[in-house]
């Protein structure tokens, strides 16, 4: 298809960063948002000097399922509508769950690309959107809190770091996770994708999916699952081939899913034969104070600082 994306060894288009004033809306692709946490969350945005706007279907409840932010076809429209609006400088996603996979054959992809690059922003669920605008539109998005996330709510530095990277994303070309974290040592070069490990695993086979993490620095991290269920998602990407030729392996929060020493034995399993380096508590993904990591964009890990240098700023 002429309409997918570089192969993983090549950075992505980088959007504009924000500028003070700038309209951001925000849209609810997957599960159900909490008034009270939109409204924190709106105030916040507020607070950094930008305009932010709420979807019209953000507080929806789907009439049937009860996991899900509304119908599937509103859900899409208010990504679409959002994204395609020439006001709108960033789109940030309200909260995970689930729900993104059933958005993404919904949306016109021709018209978003044409609506020009702009700032995506989620995590969790939201991993099936930055597949598919890695894939559809080549466009780097950010891995990041989410506007009515508890996590981002209560967290200063969830909310610095998102800031930095937002309005002056040369400040923060230099990620710090756990200096000594190396689950296996060493330094690697690679454009970095990935995200929350049972959705990779879901999206393989999709047409949205990457064709591999080959050439990339692949981050990993899930919530809720346990360490058999991790190994069964590892084990999926490991047979399908998609983890052959990836460079270095950043490993997130695994919050809720048992004994992290259990965890560990199971990732150290399934990615230690890769050969390639793996840094642990990377500090992105689910636990308090997540970073923000920009997907597409090429950088170094020093698995034993515990370090990850972007080639350049996440946003233009």
């Amino acid at each position: 298809m002429t309409d997918r994306a570089p192969h993983p060894q090549a950075p992505l288009r980088r959007p504009p960063r924000l500028a003070p004033g700038a309209r951001v809306a925000v849209v609810a692709p997957s599960g159900p948002v909490p008034e009270e946490r939109l409204e924190a969350g709106l105030d916040v945005l507020r607070g950094w000097d930008l305009d932010p706007v709420a979807a019209p279907h953000v507080l929806d409840r789907h009439p049937r399922f009860p996991y899900l932010a509304g119908t599937d076809a509103d859900r899409a429209a208010d990504l679409q509508r959002a994204w395609c609006d020439p006001s709108v400088a960033a789109v940030l996603c309200a909260r995970g769950g689930y729900g993104a996979q059933r958005v993404v054959d919904l949306l016109d992809w021709e018209a978003m690309r044409a609506a020009g690059p702009k700032v995506l922003v989620g995590f969790s669920d939201v991993t099936a959107l930055h597949e598919a605008f890695a894939t559809r539109l080549g466009l780097v998005t950010l891995h990041g809190p989410m506007a009515a996330g508890v996590d981002f709510l209560k967290n200063a530095r969830a909310q610095d770091h998102l800031r930095a990277t937002l309005f002056a994303p040369e400040t923060a070309q230099v990620i710090a996770g756990t200096p000594g974290g190396a689950l296996v040592p060493g330094r690697a070069r690679g454009v970095l994708l990935g995200g929350c490990l049972s959705l990779l695993s879901a999206d393989l086979g999709t047409p949205y999916a990457r064709p591999s993490a080959r050439g990339g620095l692949l981050c990993l991290e899930d919530v809720g699952e346990q360490p058999y269920r991790l190994d069964r998602s590892l084990t999926q990407l490991l047979r399908a081939g998609w983890l052959d030729g990836v460079r270095g392996v950043l490993l997130g929060s695994w919050e809720e899913c048992g004994p992290y020493e259990r965890v560990r034995d199971v990732l150290a399993d399934r990615l230690g034969p890769l050969g390639v380096p793996v840094a642990e508590e990377f500090g992105f993904g689910h636990g308090a104070g997540a970073l923000t990591v920009p997907f597409g964009v090429a950088a170094e890990l020093d698995a034993d600082a515990g370090t990850l240098t972007l080639d350049e700023p996440a946003l233009l």
